[in-house]
C-alpha cells in the first residue's frame, strides 16, 4: 500500500487542474493549482497519509491530456473512490454514465440514480460536494429553469468544459 497521496498539477485552457492519486486511484480532482484545497476535502482515512507531489500520476494525468485533446471519454476509463452515502453513491455512478456531448438537469440526474425526481436538492448536494470533477462530471448537470447553475468551480469553467463537450 503507498503510504502517500500522490499530487500532480495540469495545465488546462480554463486553468490549473490538481489530481490526488492513492493507491493507483483517482480520489480528488479540482481545478485549483494548489492540490492541498482538494486534499483538505479528502475524508480523515486518507488526510491520514502526507501529499506529495509527482512529475507524473500516470493514467490520470494521461487521461486529461487525451481529453483536452478531444478524446472527450478519456476522463470514463480512469479508475476513481469518493466517499459517501449509498444514496450519494448511487448519485455519483449516474453523474458518471451521463455521457460527454449531453446534460441532465437535477431531477432526471435523481431519476437515473434511482430515486424520486424529488430528489433533485439531494442531487445539487451530491455535484456540490463531488472531489472528482471533471471525472465525475457535475458540470453536464444544469438547473431545469435555463442557464448554467452553481458550479464548485465557477461558471466559466462549467460553461468552458460543456463547449469543450460539444454539449453547448
Amino acid at each position: 500500500m503507498n503510504a502517500t497521496i500522490g499530487a500532480q498539477v495540469l495545465p488546462t485552457p480554463t486553468g490549473p487542474l490538481s489530481l490526488l492519486v492513492h493507491d493507483g486511484v483517482l480520489v480528488a480532482a479540482g481545478f485549483t493549482a494548489d492540490p492541498t484545497e482538494m486534499y483538505v476535502r479528502l475524508p480523515g482515512t486518507l488526510t491520514a497519509f502526507p501529499l506529495q507531489t509527482v512529475d507524473d500520476l500516470g493514467k490520470p494525468a494521461q487521461a486529461v491530456r487525451d481529453y483536452l485533446d478531444g478524446d472527450l471519454f478519456a476522463l470514463d476509463t480512469v479508475e476513481l473512490d469518493q466517499p459517501g452515502t449509498p444514496t450519494r453513491q448511487r448519485l455519483l455512478a449516474a453523474l458518471r454514465a451521463v455521457p460527454a456531448g449531453t446534460t441532465v438537469s437535477y431531477a432526471e440526474l435523481a431519476e437515473r440514480a434511482g430515486l424520486p425526481r424529488t430528489a433533485a436538492r439531494a442531487a445539487g448536494s451530491a455535484c456540490a460536494q463531488n472531489l472528482i470533477a471533471p471525472f465525475v462530471p457535475c458540470h453536464r448537470v444544469l438547473p431545469s429553469v435555463g442557464g448554467f447553475g452553481g458550479y464548485y468551480y465557477g461558471p466559466p469553467v462549467k460553461e468552458w468544459l460543456l463547449k469543450h463537450e460539444h454539449a453547448l
